[in-house]
């Protein structure tokens, strides 16, 4: 938990670099295929929406989270986002312009392969 190392201090701005199920990076990690299992998923959702609303306090108002993942699954992602902003309302969505990956309602989604890339997510929030 924050308590552990936090000085009290709020940050600007938050890398969250999400514990994830890696699946963007298969092809490179095949055996993520076969060591997966169907509960890990639940257990990681509920992992990033712990470390997302703990980190979110740290945050200071006007300043901007970060949060990636090298997952292609929607509850990992976008699925993830949309379920924070709805509970949280001092938290807005902010575009993430550029000709990298497909823009999705929130944050941006890089597939395996594309421009031999790995499959990962970004999405931005705003604190106000």
């Amino acid at each position: 938990t924050p308590d552990d190392w936090w000085d009290g201090k709020v940050f600007d701005r938050i890398l969250l670099d999400a514990p994830c199920s890696a699946t963007g990076v298969i092809r490179r990690h095949p055996d993520i295929k076969q060591l997966r299992k169907p509960a890990d998923m639940a257990a990681l959702v509920g992992n990033q929406q712990h470390i997302l609303s703990a980190v979110w306090p740290l945050l200071k108002s006007g300043g901007m989270i970060l949060y990636a993942t090298c997952s292609v699954m929607p509850q990992e992602n976008e699925w993830q986002i949309r379920d924070f902003l709805q509970s949280h309302s001092d938290a807005a969505p902010v575009h993430l312009a550029g000709a990298w990956g497909m823009a999705l309602e929130f944050g941006r989604q890089i597939l395996p392969g594309q421009d031999d890339m790995d499959g990962f997510y970004y999405a931005c929030i705003a604190k106000h």
